[in-house]
């Protein structure tokens, strides 16, 4: 795969692409993984620099009054949705669009567009028909193990917590350990993706 180009302040930046997407995600799990994402960027050939300068033109993009919306914005930088569905999420309905990431092939970029073409959600989930083995007890939840859907689903009673940041999402979970003795902690997710766990006590269940 090419590398990003490099940020060159007298010629255009050029095309923000799906390589410069997957930077961006990468430079928000670098608080919790700098290993797991210096690793994943060097696979894509791009330097650190070239990781802060995708971040920093996403968020350009993002915080400009004139600029695109959040759907047209992710259609330009990932091209057409693999696949597009209807989606009923309590009394609403909205579109899912969902892309593949060449990073992590068993997962897909998500995101729900309200009919009036409002982004409400945007991260990443399990690709369709492939929901993965699935965690079952704390030492499964390693780092990018595993997305906030397929959590919430193997742990029932899992509860939904506000995130520390944008595009970071957080759930507390009872589960059980390697000896079978149930804990209460708190999963933290970036861009839909598991990044740590924090036990914060014994389950008085």
């Amino acid at each position: 795969m090419n590398a990003v180009p490099p940020a060159n302040g007298s010629a255009p930046a050029g095309p923000f692409t799906r390589l410069h997407f997957q930077l961006v995600l990468l430079r928000r799990m670098a608080d919790f993984n700098p290993e797991l994402v210096e690793e994943a960027r060097r696979r894509l050939g791009a330097s650190a620099a070239e990781m802060r300068e995708a971040n920093r033109r996403w968020q350009a993009m993002v915080r400009t009054p004139r600029g695109r919306g959040a759907a047209a914005r992710y259609g330009s930088v990932l091209g057409v949705p693999e696949l597009t569905r209807r989606r009923v999420i309590g009394d609403l309905e909205c579109e899912a669009r969902l892309w593949p990431v060449p990073l992590w092939p068993d997962l897909r970029f998500e995101i729900l567009v309200a009919p009036t073409g409002a982004v409400w959600n945007e991260w990443l989930v399990r690709a369709p028909g492939d929901p993965g083995p699935g965690p079952r007890t704390l030492d499964d939840l390693t780092p990018w193990s595993c997305t906030v859907d397929q959590a919430a689903r193997a742990f029932p009673g899992a509860r939904p917590l506000e995130g520390t940041a944008p595009t970071r999402w957080g759930l507390a979970l009872t589960l059980p350990d390697t000896d079978g003795v149930r804990v209460e902690c708190v999963a933290e997710f970036t861009w839909g993706l598991l990044q740590r766990v924090v036990v914060t006590g014994a389950s008085a269940g």
